[in-house]
């Protein structure tokens, strides 16, 4: 395994945002990080996620439908557009979506992030088509849905996958958010639930030595992820950091990934670090370094 590969990865990452909080002004040595937009290695550090902590879940942290406001949130994941609909909308307002939805996108405003990609089967409204088809008819359902204390996070994902537009990732960011609230609080899997994504699965396979594109069954993924974090606690506590929970563990093979690509001209990411190259320490002055 390239526990160690992934370990220097995820340490640097962290401490450049350890290092921009502190004020600091020379951020990496890392070429590729200076240049590329990476996330966290704490999902909860995130920016949106973030955001939805402080605006939605802090203040709603005991309301039982608080998940529904997350998938509505995480099908968005553009915090102007959240911010627009004036908080959480609990109860479900199918009507307030819809007109501060379209009357962003009439406006040429920002609706929705690129960070998921959601397809809509229509050529109509996107954000109509989501309140139709996928918000109000979990909302209608959700006397099925809503947590009890009995659930653990994986039941909770499994029966948000049942329904029409919530494919296993996107209902995994929903469980990413809902767990720090309400009974899901006391989940037993709190720590070990993580469903994968595309990126995951292949920075797993990188992590395991395995062919870049060799698929997995989901039973072994999470089987692999968890082995892979039992080797990775060891240096969290050595450094005194927060232990991560699978999801973070995830989240790091996805971001590994990219930087695996960016470092071997695979390909390149999407997003560039912004400010990145004004605040990164270079390593090699005078030598050119080139990422494809």
């Amino acid at each position: 395994m390239r526990v160690t590969e992934l370990l220097t990865f995820v340490e640097e990452r962290h401490r450049i945002y350890l290092r921009r909080n502190a004020g600091d002004s020379l951020l990496t040595k890392d070429p590729i990080l200076s240049k590329y937009r990476f996330c966290n290695i704490y999902r909860e550090l995130d920016t949106v996620t973030a955001w939805l902590a402080k605006h939605w879940r802090e203040p709603n942290a005991d309301n039982p439908d608080l998940w529904h406001a997350f998938v509505v949130a995480r099908h968005m994941n553009n915090i102007p557009m959240l911010d627009a609909l004036g908080g959480a909308l609990l109860p479900w307002n199918r009507n307030k979506f819809v007109e501060i939805a379209e009357d962003r996108r009439l406006k040429r405003e920002k609706v929705f992030s690129g960070a998921y990609m959601i397809g809509t089967r229509h050529n109509g409204s996107k954000a109509v088509y989501l309140a139709d088809m996928v918000f109000t008819p979990l909302w209608n359902a959700r006397g099925n849905l809503t947590p009890i204390p009995s659930d653990t996070l994986t039941s909770f994902h499994l029966s948000l996958c049942l329904f029409y537009g919530l494919a296993g990732f996107i209902s995994a960011q929903v469980v990413a958010d809902a767990k720090y609230a309400g009974v899901l609080r006391g989940a037993r899997d709190w720590h070990t639930f993580a469903a994968s994504g595309p990126g995951s699965r292949r920075g797993l396979n990188r992590v395991m030595g395995r062919p870049l594109r060799q698929p997995w069954n989901e039973d072994a993924w999470r089987l692999a992820l968890a082995r892979l974090r039992d080797e990775m606690l060891p240096r969290f506590r050595e450094l005194g950091w927060e232990e991560p929970h699978a999801q973070d563990v995830q989240n790091m093979c996805c971001e590994w990934d990219k930087y695996e690509r960016a470092r071997l001209g695979e390909g390149r990411p999407k997003q560039l670090f912004r400010g990145g190259q004004a605040h990164a320490i270079q390593e090699n002055e005078g030598r050119k370094v080139q990422v494809a």
